[in-house]
């Protein structure tokens, strides 16, 4: 699964490296689901960022409670599960990070492992997105979710699930909503484990409440 990320890349790389107009985004190095975070999707041929809620809310959902339940969506599974499906048809997107955590759950306390690309490039996480009003007609919720894969042999000691990492060939057909839905099951691969690196991370990110510089 994907349930914390890192992204402390600076706009202006982040701009150069997806070719996307991206908003200023503090750096964070313990995104947690329900929290804002940084999506690039397709508007009007361009790659734009947003920011969206983390934990997809579909649009007939009749609250946004369902979002907790959301935060990842099976890469093999997507296309059959009503929460997902429509997105995954017209609603793709990439979530920029800079790696994200799994746990040695051996230890006491459990120890936080950070996963990144070898090359420290920034990822392009696989999400999906959607929109969504409440019933009684208050204001519009965008939010998403990231899917996942089968581990590779580096993730696979702390946890048998993984986020998909999308190389950068694969960007323009995940984000273009004409590439054909048979087509993308071959996009969704599980990035090899010679490519990642892995280090043991601070043990405060335990807290989803912990970001160094955070109020409070």
């Amino acid at each position: 699964m994907c349930g914390r990320f890192a992204l402390g890349i600076p706009r202006r790389q982040l701009e150069e490296h997806f070719a996307a107009e991206v908003p200023e985004v503090p750096p964070r190095i313990n995104v947690a689901p329900s929290q804002p975070v940084l999506a690039i999707r397709l508007e009007h041929g361009r790659r734009v960022g947003r920011l969206l809620r983390w934990g997809l809310i579909p649009y007939w959902a009749k609250d946004e409670k369902i979002g907790w339940k959301t935060i990842n969506a099976r890469a093999e599974s997507a296309a059959a599960m009503p929460a997902f499906r429509d997105s995954l048809r017209r609603r793709r997107c990439l979530v920029p990070a800079d790696g994200f955590y799994e746990w040695d759950k051996s230890r006491k306390p459990r120890e936080p492992h950070l996963f990144s690309l070898a090359d420290a490039s920034p990822m392009a996480l696989a999400g999906l997105w959607d929109r969504w009003r409440p019933l009684d007609g208050g204001e519009a919720v965008e939010s998403c979710t990231i899917l996942t894969c089968p581990a590779n042999a580096l993730v696979a000691r702390h946890h048998d699930r993984m986020p998909v990492i999308l190389p950068p060939s694969a960007w323009a057909a995940w984000l273009d909503p004409a590439t054909a839905p048979g087509a993308l099951p071959a996009l969704l691969k599980t990035c090899p484990a010679g490519q990642m690196a892995e280090r043991l991370a601070d043990i405060r990110i335990n807290s989803p409440d912990f970001e160094p510089g955070a109020p409070g």
